[in-house]
């Protein structure tokens, strides 16, 4: 009896142990305690307005929520800095009369990301992402910000994914 009250202990210390290394978002243990993301300016040929703002905070906002980081303006452990340099809508599939079924929004994001503490995590990156609608459809209003908020969610998700997860 006594044997299996030690073993009990021996398996609940491993577990607690292996928890302080890994939580659920899959980043393992961080070793920065701030990040920084600077504004992403929509430099691509389309202008949409205020995108470059929502993308801006959207990316802040994954990061707080994904992490125990604190968000600071200058000075970050952590920095994200870039430009958004494309914002495009194209056709992507033809009926038999040559017309467009289906069109496709494409974003693409510049990112550069440096870790003040561990020089070998910088990078520069292309992010990308798309979302499809029906032609018929104009790309305004609800539609619209349901694709930029699906793009978005995607591509700083690859982002975060890159940069902390290391997935």
């Amino acid at each position: 009896m006594k044997k299996a009250h030690y073993l009990l202990i021996l398996i609940s210390s491993f577990l607690l142990n292996s928890c302080s290394v890994y939580n659920f978002t899959g980043t393992g243990k961080i070793d920065a305690k701030t990040y920084q993301v600077n504004f992403f300016p929509n430099n691509s040929e389309l202008i949409e307005p205020g995108i470059d703002r929502n993308f801006t905070l959207t990316l802040q906002d994954l990061i707080q929520n994904q992490t125990n980081l604190h968000l600071v303006k200058n000075g970050g452990d952590l920095t994200y800095e870039g430009e958004i340099i494309d914002y495009h809508i194209s056709p992507m599939t033809a009926t038999a009369d040559q017309k467009a079924a289906q069109n496709r929004l494409k974003i693409r994001v510049n990112v550069r990301f440096t870790n003040k503490n561990k020089e070998a995590d910088d990078f520069e990156k292309v992010f990308e992402f798309y979302h499809d609608y029906p032609a018929s459809q104009q790309l305004t209003g609800a539609t619209k910000d349901a694709a930029i908020k699906e793009i978005f969610e995607r591509i700083t998700q690859d982002i975060f994914n890159d940069s902390l997860a290391k997935w």
